[in-house]
């Protein structure tokens, strides 16, 4: 049987406001494309299919278009909630719909009943679940305690109890979850990317990897970047970067094909880069002048100026070569600054102490036209004593 494994499309997602749905519908072209050139029995999808629980609905409306797709296609679709869907919202209709050969499976009651399916060398159970809160399943379930691990654990339970009646039978699990395979603390932040939302109960996310134990192939979602965990435990990550943090990923899904004995053979198969992403680190000027950065013209861009001083107008004269970029950070941190001594006050104008603030707040006094602006500012939000009285001088 040959599995396409992907997961985490959020649709509906933002990219630092710039947006998304076009890419998104791209990547819903090519995977109906992989479909049918890689004669794909299963597309596995493994939860936060929508960025948020109640999804724009111009993101609903691709879903919809997707499914129906997919739905039309020779493939069947096994579908999951993650952390970011409504499980109700998007397991809506999910009996009707069963029967067109999409299988929305979003009810944590549900857990351990699969969906069927059959190829020419017998039956292979497939078992989806859905995103488990461990709060919410807490006390339906008796789970002695509140987290993923026994969240998980409970639901590898019921699904080990079903697959006891099917001897032969070989198995898929879909879970959306934060598995770890060598369970060091640090192995969640080396994993994990900043578009992924904390999902952790008491500061624990981790889910050991043989909570898996003796499943044919796991698919998993969650984590945005791609992870072999061991040959039959993946995550597919996202089909597209949704934060700089995932800059050098390779984006895909996973192409498994599982054999009559239940072992598996998978290979990527990338999906289309609908814009780069780069992140760039120099002075202004170098950033600007440097020939190497011409491939990045056309990408998103994060910048990182190194200057001492804050250059003016740095987004505005970055933008006039890279159009695209989103993200700007200075790496020469501000002086702090509180309130000026009384010393450098006393008997001055308010002008000269903004001045003298700026000053020292930026390395360099105001040029004239930014010192024309601060003379507009004091005078349009207070009354200058001193600047009257000189005023009243010079007008006799």
């Amino acid at each position: 049987m040959r599995l396409l494994h992907t997961s985490d499309w959020h649709l509906g997602r933002s990219f630092h406001r710039e947006g998304m749905l076009a890419h998104q519908a791209s990547f819903v072209d090519h995977l109906l494309e992989v479909v049918e050139s890689e004669r794909i029995d299963v597309v596995l999808v493994a939860g936060d299919v929508y960025d948020r629980a109640l999804p724009p609905v111009d993101a609903v409306a691709l879903a919809d278009e997707a499914l129906s797709r997919l739905a039309a296609s020779r493939a069947r679709v096994v579908l999951t909630s993650g952390n970011h869907d409504s499980a109700r919202r998007l397991g809506f209709s999910s009996r009707l719909i069963d029967a067109a050969g999409v299988h929305l499976r979003t009810d944590p009651a549900g857990v351990g009943t699969p969906v069927l399916l059959e190829d020419e060398h017998g039956p292979v159970a497939v078992h989806g679940l859905p995103y488990l809160d461990p709060e919410a399943v807490r006390e339906p379930w008796g789970l002695a305690e509140r987290s993923h691990e026994a969240a998980l654990g409970e639901a590898m339970r019921r699904v080990r109890a079903d697959l006891a009646g099917r001897p032969g039978t070989r198995s898929v699990v879909l879970a959306h979850a934060f598995v770890g395979g060598t369970g060091r603390p640090e192995e969640q932040r080396e994993m994990a990317s900043d578009s992924e939302r904390d999902i952790s109960v008491g500061g624990v996310s981790l889910v050991p990897l043989p909570t898996f134990d003796g499943i044919d192939y796991v698919a998993l979602g969650h984590l945005h970047g791609r992870h072999v965990l061991a040959d039959h435990v993946r995550y597919s990550g996202s089909p597209l970067a949704y934060s700089f943090s995932e800059t050098d990923h390779l984006k895909g899904s996973w192409l498994v094909d599982l054999d009559a004995t239940g072992q598996v053979h998978a290979e990527l198969v990338e999906a289309p880069v609908p814009r780069r992403l780069a992140r760039l680190r120099g002075t202004l000027e170098e950033l600007l002048a440097d020939p190497r950065h011409t491939e990045h013209e056309d990408s998103w861009i994060q910048v990182t100026l190194t200057d001492t001083e804050r250059p003016s107008q740095a987004m505005e004269r970055l933008r006039r070569r890279f159009p695209h970029t989103l993200v700007l950070a200075f790496e020469a941190a501000l002086p702090v600054v509180g309130g000026l001594p009384a010393a450098r006050t006393t008997g001055r104008t308010d002008l000269d102490v903004v001045t003298d603030f700026v000053t020292t707040l930026r390395g360099r006094g105001p040029s004239e036209a930014e010192t024309a602006l601060l003379r507009e500012a004091v005078d349009s939000c207070c009354e200058d004593d001193d600047l009257a009285a000189e005023r009243r001088v010079e007008a006799g």
